[in-house]
């Protein structure tokens, strides 16, 4: 792999490599990265509940600003690039979720259509530039190459991520194991000798749904079914600030320690062994074994029973409350931003505006989800009872499921019988 730090554009600009170098550090805050992107999103879109779709706008606008900076800069600066890093992990991660949510698009397309757009961006690369390493990112064509790479991993480890959790019913706590324990494998491969290349583009795939899983995990509440690890139940906004403070820690450390700095870890570092042919075929083959055995696994894990909550249509019928009653004990403005996309909803399905109506239903649903964490401890009994009329509601207009949208005399009914719920 190439270790050459700097070299001059067709413009005569000289650059050193705009990465920095890939210590435990690079891993550490590119997990922080990855899961303070995935609840900060989540907080945005609850925050402000403009939508997800609004969101990913937001976010899109975000990143260009972000990206332009960097791409200004003559050398690797940790703050700059890993602002970058968080902003382009919301970005993706919205990419696939819009897919998801908004399109009905099913996982498995997903993520069959970022693996092959990973394979296109990586193959342009190759043929441009000859070399994939990060270690000589140089030149703008590469650096753009590079932070579309990126990209298209984050959006690629959310559908793959979100696809396994779906396969699988796993919970929080036991999703973050898969994604670490292949990072642990493809580490030990690295160590014997396989190509460092490949070994840093599949272990930054896998820290997308290992930093989402970890997110997820902290946000969750405490309730699960017997036997199922639970959340934390420190909500979005909490967990965010968290890693938010961590980030900035590192980065702080790096800034001052240099320590990442491709200059100075060269200078102070051996160069690195030269790579076995050999060995590389050899470790290739364990990617493959590996590969084999992860399907395998999820094959195994869909087979079995899911551990989850039960249907929402059975709690519709065990939970009976007078309208307001089930929301008593959520704040106030919280109801209130609910009932107005509820009543935005109502408003334009009886206008015959049936694409208003069901983006007003989407937000309404990416706004409950994440009020989730906070609302669910203030009442379980609340909770369960509006998030069955929610699911209900969303069920007419084929949101979160397979079924074709219903007809609007049927979600006018039931978005006036969640609002009727609410108060």
């Amino acid at each position: 792999m190439a270790t050459t730090t700097e070299a001059r554009t067709r413009s005569g600009r000289l650059m050193l490599n705009k990465v920095p170098e890939v210590t435990i550090w690079f891993w550490v805050i590119k997990v922080l990265c990855t899961t303070v992107g995935e609840s900060f999103a989540d907080w945005i879109n609850m925050k402000l509940g403009v939508g997800l779709v609004n969101t990913a706008w937001i976010f899109t606008a975000v990143f260009v600003v972000v990206l332009a900076v960097q791409l200004r800069l003559k050398r690797y600066v940790p703050f700059p690039y890993w602002l970058t890093v968080v902003v382009v992990s919301v970005t993706g991660t919205l990419y696939t979720d819009i897919l998801t949510d908004q399109l009905n698009v099913p996982l498995w397309i997903s993520s069959a259509v970022f693996s092959v757009l990973l394979a296109v961006v990586f193959g342009v690369w190759w043929a441009r530039e000859r070399t994939l390493s990060i270690h000589s990112v140089t030149t703008l064509p590469r650096e753009s190459f590079y932070w579309l790479a990126v990209l298209v991993t984050f959006a690629l480890g959310t559908a793959t991520g979100d696809w396994t959790l779906e396969l699988t019913g796993w919970s929080p706590g036991v999703s973050v194991l898969l994604p670490l324990g292949l990072i642990a494998a493809i580490t030990l491969l690295w160590k014997f000798g396989a190509n460092p290349v490949l070994s840093f583009w599949l272990a930054y795939i896998l820290t997308r749904p290992l930093g989402a899983n970890i997110g997820d995990w902290l946000a969750s509440p405490k309730v699960a079914q017997p036997g199922e690890p639970t959340g934390l139940a420190l909500g979005t906004f909490t967990t965010s600030l968290i890693f938010l403070g961590l980030i900035l820690a590192t980065v702080v450390y790096l800034t001052v320690t240099r320590s990442d700095v491709p200059e100075t870890h060269e200078a102070t570092h051996a160069a690195p062994a030269t790579r076995n042919p050999r060995k590389e075929r050899t470790a290739l083959a364990g990617f493959g074994l590996l590969a084999v055995a992860t399907a395998g696994l999820l094959v195994w894990a869909h087979g079995q029973p899911h551990v989850g909550p039960a249907p929402e249509e059975d709690n519709t019928s065990a939970v009976q409350m007078a309208p307001g009653q089930a929301v008593k004990k959520f704040p106030p403005a919280k109801v209130a931003a609910l009932k107005n996309l509820a009543s935005t909803s109502l408003k334009d399905a009886r206008a015959g505006n049936a694409t208003g109506a069901h983006a007003a239903a989407q937000s309404l649903r990416d706004l409950w989800d994440a009020d989730q964490a906070s609302l669910q401890p203030l009442d379980q009994t609340g909770w369960t009872s509006i998030d069955a009329q929610m699911d209900k509601m969303l069920k007419t207009f084929g949101i979160d499921h397979s079924n074709p949208p219903m007809s609007p005399a049927q979600q006018e009914k039931e978005l006036k019988a969640l609002l009727t719920d609410m108060g």
